[in-house]
């Protein structure tokens, strides 16, 4: 019983030690990023939603012009064709944001020697805040 209660502190201590070497727990290593605010503050990602909102004045300034010369029917039609492509659009547009962040949250992870990097709005506390890092990355 003595012997069970020896291997068990040894390896206690060695998992401790492994911890403090390891630098886990400091949370040295891990970066946090607001993507709320990359949302808002990228000039590319309000590069995409200008873009977006040009193409839905476009398409709805069409549909109006349009309207009095067309069926209910027809209307309707083109109501759903000009949602489909914004829709697309848009598809289009979030995979460009979210392929140049990833690209952005690699290279700021590789400079700043961080092996992690999570969504600020899942930590409670600490970390290191590299969205500004990651805004001026996706340029």
């Amino acid at each position: 019983m003595r012997k069970k209660i020896v291997v068990s502190l040894f390896v206690v201590v060695i998992m401790a030690i492994g911890l403090v070497l390891g630098g886990c727990g400091t949370g040295s290593n891990v970066g946090v990023v607001d993507v709320e605010k990359v949302m808002n503050e990228s000039p590319k990602a309000k590069g995409f939603r200008d873009q977006l909102s040009a193409k839905f004045n476009e398409l709805n300034t069409q549909l109006e012009k349009d309207k009095a010369s067309l069926s209910q029917d027809e209307f309707q039609k083109r109501q759903e064709a000009a949602y489909s492509d914004l829709v697309k659009l848009r598809t289009d547009l979030e995979g460009q944001i979210d392929t140049s962040m990833k690209q952005a949250l690699d290279q700021v992870a590789q400079e700043k020697k961080f092996s992690v990097i999570l969504y600020k709005n899942g930590v409670a506390q600490g970390g290191n805040d590299v969205t500004d890092a990651v805004i001026g990355k996706m340029q």
